[in-house]
């Protein structure tokens, strides 16, 4: 059997965690069994369909990185993809189960199935009956009667035939045999509203059947709408495929995943400065393991390694500090002239180099090139490097005073310790490596019987700006041996208190 699925979003919305989770996990399958994976649009809802939704469904698939192997976008065999290209196909096989007798026209109005559902509604909570929806007025109505009524032109739609007294059961690949009674499913739902349009299941249904998907993978939350299409399925007498329920996505808190536990549309994502491989990476683990001891996938990886046999039945918790260490865990992998791609419209849209907008001359690309070990290691996402990497472009203010202070050591005491390190400072911004710096610093200290740590305190201030930086010594080599002792020399100006605080 040849797999195919697929991912059938309908564009009334932006693209967020749990669908792209349901279609990546799509992908993967498809992708581990040598299979087909298919884009379809479900845009039998018009009153919220919008073209933007089409629009960012297909940028946010770019951004990610993987693609579907048939879709509105690139044709292939069972199109068309769109659902709104496909009504003559629905309406002719509404027509099918109409004349096989599994389905019937409906006469009711809006006003009387409105009416009933009240009727039911007040009845169940009285406890004398457990019957809702629609009340099946029409399926009595002879059929040579309704196809002339039909004919005459009366308003009408199509609802489907579920059999009473009846279960229907099916399997799931993560769930296992499930049986659901009839009477608990939508009573004889409707198939073909008045207005000709297709509802979500008779579309779903017949578009399956017609594209030959061979497996559904789809959030649990569709499960109670599996029985009625396993019911359209047999009515049509198809095969239906097999279905896979995934796990839901839930917050820290143990409540379906949604907004208000942070960020959930990918845009948000994005402009956050989360890298698409990262969020990969992560949403192929919610809800499913690969290899024992292993975190950091690729795609390819995590295609060969998907199996619906390693899904797991309990629910995924998005964890957002762990997405948060793969975005590091990816930035820290990349070259320093990937990273420096990546990081420079941040840096430039921050002002880094001069006027926000202002693009770097060859010396400043050069210098932020080689600046990128400096930070690796102490970004999460890139829109932090131009905060950390400010002090290399432009003298950064001076702080407070009690700023530059070691512990336990006072102004005089600072002042002599800046001095010692400013003895240093040529030779450190002229070392070839941190190893040669260290061991040459830490020379100076032991025979000047100085804690290496108040010595370089000082020193730090001074250069960057700040008790927390990057690298000293990879700091003093960038600013190189001229601009470092300007700025130490400024410092020690300020606090023997000849220099105000501020940027020259």
């Amino acid at each position: 059997m040849q797999i195919r699925d697929r991912y059938a979003p309908s564009p009334t919305g932006l693209q967020h965690i749990g669908g792209v989770r349901t279609a990546l996990f799509n992908y993967l399958f498809a992708r581990s069994k040598g299979g087909s994976f298919i884009l379809r649009l479900e845009d039998t809802d018009r009153t919220r369909f919008d073209q933007s939704f089409v629009r960012n469904l297909y940028d946010t698939f770019s951004w990610l990185g993987f693609r579907w192997d048939e879709g509105p976008d690139i044709g292939g065999r069972a199109g068309p993809y769109v659902q709104s290209e496909r009504f003559a196909l629905y309406r002719e096989y509404a027509q099918k189960l109409i004349e096989a007798g599994a389905a019937y026209y409906c006469f009711c109005s809006a006003e009387r199935i409105e009416r009933v559902r009240r009727e039911r509604e007040e009845a169940g909570s009285k406890g004398l009956s457990r019957e809702t929806g629609y009340d099946r007025f029409c399926r009595s109505v002879p059929a040579a009667e309704a196809s002339a009524r039909v004919a005459a032109g009366e308003a009408h739609t199509v609802r489907l035939k579920i059999p009473l007294g009846e279960s229907t059961r099916f399997h799931d690949e993560l769930l296992g045999d499930i049986e659901w009674k009839n009477e608990d499913i939508n009573s004889d739902p409707v198939l073909l509203k008045s207005d000709g349009f297709p509802t979500y299941h008779l579309a779903n249904v017949v578009d399956d059947h017609l594209m030959e998907i061979s497996h559904v993978l789809r959030a649990q939350e569709w499960l109670p709408s599996t029985p009625l299409h396993v019911i359209m399925y047999h009515s049509f007498g198809w095969e239906p495929p097999a279905y896979c329920h995934l796990p839901m996505v839930m917050g820290l808190d143990g409540k379906k995943l949604s907004k208000r536990h942070g960020a959930t549309g990918i845009d948000e994502f994005r402009r956050q400065g989360f890298l698409p491989e990262a969020l990969i990476n992560y949403i192929a683990l919610l809800g499913a393991s690969y290899e024992e001891g292993k975190d950091i996938y690729s795609l390819d990886e995590l295609a060969a390694r998907f199996s619906l046999e390693k899904l797991n039945k309990a629910p995924a918790v998005f964890d957002y500090r762990k997405l948060e260490w793969y975005n590091a865990c990816y930035l820290r992998r990349k070259s320093d002239e990937d990273l420096a791609a990546l990081l420079l419209p941040y840096a430039v849209d921050a002002g880094l180099f001069a006027a926000p907008g202002t693009a770097p001359d060859q010396g400043q690309t050069a210098v932020f090139t080689a600046a990128m070990p400096l930070i690796r290691e102490r970004i999460t996402f890139p829109g932090e490097a131009p905060g950390k990497l400010r002090y290399l472009f432009s003298e950064p203010p001076l702080p407070a005073k009690e700023e530059f202070f070691p512990k336990k050591a006072d102004l005089g005491r600072t002042l002599e310790l800046l001095r010692s390190g400013r003895a240093r400072t040529k030779s450190l911004a002229l070392a070839a490596d941190d190893e040669s710096a260290e061991a040459s610093v830490k020379a100076f200290a032991e025979q000047n019987a100085l804690k290496l740590g108040d010595l370089l305190m000082p020193l730090r201030v001074a250069v960057t700006g700040s008790r927390v930086s990057p690298p000293l010594f990879g700091s003093l080599r960038l600013l190189g041996p001229e601009k470092s002792l300007a700025r130490v020399d400024r410092a020690l100006a300020y606090l023997a208190g000849g220099e105000s605080a501020g940027p020259r």
